[in-house]
Parts: structure tokens; sequence; C-alpha cells
């Protein structure tokens, strides 16, 4: 993404050869996610929501069918080089029936999470300070659409960092391998079926409070 012409001397630095300027937006600006993020929406405008998904540079086509998806392949492709944009081909991944996709594998059958991801989980050894929480905490809440009732179970550990000093709790430890337990069990989360009726249901406690959105009484 070109730099706006007069404005490369913000990006000015200087290295023993002397001083340079960048001319296009280079990684660590504090606006180039959001700037590159909004000139990928722009660029793929018409076909967001239809046949394609975007996050920066991961861009997922998906169809119905084979004919169709060769259909959007194509599209997707053309808009990219009339926009000078490049795929690198090591890079991509054509025609299969599931994907790896910002840590899910995406498949007909659903959404589950990435398997090296499950491995990360089993092994994760019980937290003995405030960062080792909060990277499990963080890590689980990531994947916490597969856990029902996430807020409620997680709320032991979630309180072992609200404290001056780490205290890990019997609650915490409870907490801790149970959350292993249902990340590790390779749970799916399944299609909706949109010719079907949804349930929504909403509850609410003085840990946690949710919404549940359901089909056949399956979350």
């Amino acid at each position: 993404i070109r730099i706006r012409p007069d404005d490369e001397w913000k990006t000015t630095f200087k290295i023993r050869e002397g001083l340079y300027e960048w001319m296009v937006m280079p990684f660590g600006l504090s606006n180039a996610p959001s700037t590159f993020m909004r000139v990928m929406n722009q660029t793929l405008r018409d076909l967001i929501g239809k046949c394609v998904v975007i996050y920066f540079d991961d861009i997922l086509i998906y169809s119905c069918t084979l004919e169709d998806h060769l259909l959007h392949l194509r599209v997707v492709l053309l808009i990219l080089r009339t926009e000078s944009f490049y795929a690198a081909p090591q890079k991509c991944v054509f025609l299969v029936d599931s994907v790896l996709f910002l840590g899910f594998v995406i498949s007909a059958a659903g959404v589950r999470v990435d398997e090296s991801e499950v491995a990360a989980i089993r092994d994760w050894p019980t937290p003995t300070s405030f960062t080792e929480a909060r990277s499990f905490h963080g890590l689980a809440s990531f994947y916490r659409w597969f856990i029902a009732h996430f807020s409620s179970i997680v709320a032991p550990i979630t309180d072992c960092l609200t404290g001056k000093s780490f205290i890990w709790t019997p609650q915490a430890t409870e907490a801790f391998v149970l959350i292993k337990k249902k990340l590790t069990s390779t749970p799916v989360l399944v299609l909706p079926d949109f010719s079907r009726p949804f349930e929504l249901s909403a509850d609410a406690s003085k840990v946690g409070i949710g919404k549940v959105l359901s089909q056949e009484a399956r979350p």
C-alpha cells in the first residue's frame, strides 16, 4: 500500500549508511493493521458475505459446488491482479474439503479446534504465576465457543488473576482440568440449518451472563 505523497518523511529511519524513507506502508506503524484491513474490505467488498471471508491477508473463498468455486476463485484472483495485490503460490491452498483458518479447521461437517492447538492445551502445565495463568485464560477464551457455560466454568481462574499476589486455588485447578478436558475432546460446531427454526436461550448469574442459539436442543 503506497504511502501518501509528502508523508514518506514520517517513516524516516537512520542506519550507518544514511537516512531512508518508506515508500510503501511497512509493518509496525500504529495504523497499519486498520489501514490494510480497510483496503482489503474495500477491494473485495462485493464478494464479502457471498463467497469470501477476509482477515488481513488471509482470504477464504467458499462455494457450494465445484463449478461455483472455480468461478469465485477466478473472480477473486482477477480483482487482486487488477488492484496489484499478489498471492504467493506456496502460501495458497486450492480445491480442498477442509481448511485451517485462524486456528480453526473448517469443513462441511462444521468447525473444530486445530489439532496442534489441542495438543498444546492437552500438554499445558498447571499455571504457577500470573503470566502463565493469563496465557491459558487467553487461549481458552479464544475457543470459548466450544464450551457451554464457559464464563461460569472459568470464573475461578479469573478470580486468581484479580489479586495482588498469585494464589492458585483448588477451584481453579478443577476449572483448569475441566476446560482442558472439554477442549481436547475434539468438539465440533455444526453449521446451522437455516431451513429449520432456531431457539434463543439466555441466563445470568453473579459470575457470568450468556445466551445460546440452538436448533433441536443443540447449541
